[in-house]
């Protein structure tokens, strides 16, 4: 494995170890099973000694080539894991789906055969550890208060004459409501990547952000997914809101949705597939009148549908696998998800609610406490 700790997730599971500049793993076979040996830049070679899940730290000056050592550091870095490699008399390298083409051009420049096992490090990291689902609920219970003062927030506002919601005598914007989440999330400890609140039609684009005033008795959609900075696991949670009257369709629209995820959540347990979860909430949403897929050239603005897929791991990075989806994997015990369907109308906008939830033998717990209504009066 190679690349990046601090933006690569995968590498940074594996040796646990947060840096900034690019790094090498190399497994080596020795009699009693695999040596790992961890190639960084020298500054960081007594930090990493102390914190890494590795057995032998060094940097690429110990590694230098016959051709020598690149000015630049990811190439120097790749050119010694290569040398490292050739140290140890291996003639082929296994690498992660992760591994920079950088990685793989030295080692082929050195003379080595690279095979890509697609499925390295996968199953292990989705199956998280009783910590790792401590940090998660910590993350969704963050997350979790967050929203609710989100909500609040757009639910309490004034409204003006032309229904654009007010707060201290602004408008309030899906950017300042955007403002506001991320003072909350940063007091919490969270960095926060630009969150959903999208609000009306905007919000008939499932990964629209939103943006300009919210008005009354439109649905808004409100997606937060922020990361502890401490643990660097991640929340994930959607609620929707709607500020004043709420009408017959919005009403139905949310019934339809709530019932889906029920009808997910009840079919998530170890052993059967995300697709079988899916199909779950593809039968509520028939059911319930609604359709899924995005929609046809020649649909109209009431065109109503769900248009993703039922959800996805969760850990490290917001989206990881598996996916809850026409053929996804075998859930496995310890995997984490979002339960999100939704619906999403041009003429009304989205109606979307997600929880969190992690797959055991018998069924799955869910992370949420939080209602699922559109009223947060």
């Amino acid at each position: 494995m190679a690349g990046v700790p601090a933006t690569n997730m995968a590498l940074y599971r594996r040796i646990q170890f947060l840096v900034g500049d690019p790094v090498a793993l190399i497994e080596s076979p020795v009699q009693e099973g695999f040596r790992s040996t961890l190639i960084l830049r020298d500054i960081e070679m007594d930090r990493a000694r102390q914190k890494a899940a590795v057995d032998e730290v060094a940097c690429p000056k110990d590694y230098v080539p016959a051709t020598g050592l690149s000015g630049d550091r990811e190439t120097a870095t790749a050119q010694a894991a290569a040398e490292c490699c050739k140290r140890n008399q291996l003639t082929r390298v296994v690498v992660d789906r992760s591994l920079p083409m950088i990685f793989t051009e030295m080692l082929l420049q050195a003379g080595l055969e690279v095979q890509c096992d697609i499925e390295w490090g996968i199953l292990e990291r989705r199956q998280k550890s009783d910590r790792e689902l401590d940090f998660l609920r910590s993350a969704q219970k963050a997350t979790e208060q967050v929203m609710e003062r989100a909500c609040r927030l757009i639910a309490t506002a004034a409204a003006a004459k032309d229904g654009t919601l007010m707060h201290d005598g602004h408008p309030l914007t899906s950017e300042r409501v955007r403002a506001f989440i991320d003072q909350w999330l940063i007091e919490l400890g969270f960095s926060n990547p630009l969150s959903i609140v999208a609000g009306g039609p905007q919000g008939a684009d499932c990964h629209d952000y939103g943006s300009g005033p919210l008005k009354t008795e439109q649905p808004v959609i409100v997606d937060i997914f922020p990361r502890d900075k401490q643990t660097l696991y991640n929340g994930d949670c959607t609620r929707t809101v709607v500020h004043g009257k709420i009408s017959n369709e919005i009403q139905r629209m949310h019934e339809a949705v709530v019932a889906a995820k029920a009808a997910a959540t009840a079919a998530t347990r170890a052993g059967v597939t995300g697709e079988s979860v899916h199909r779950a909430t593809i039968q509520a949403i028939e059911t319930h009148g609604y359709r899924m897929g995005l929609p046809p050239q020649d649909a109209g603005p009431d065109f109503t549908s769900m248009t993703h897929g039922t959800g996805h791991g969760i850990g490290l990075d917001v989206h990881e696998p598996p996916l809850l989806d026409i053929g996804g994997p075998v859930l496995l015990p310890g995997d984490v998800l979002t339960i999100e369907p939704g619906l999403y109308c041009p003429a009304i906008g989205g109606i979307r609610v997600e929880d969190m939830v992690a797959v055991t033998q018998t069924g799955c717990e869910n992370f949420n406490q939080l209602p699922e209504g559109l009223d947060w009066t």
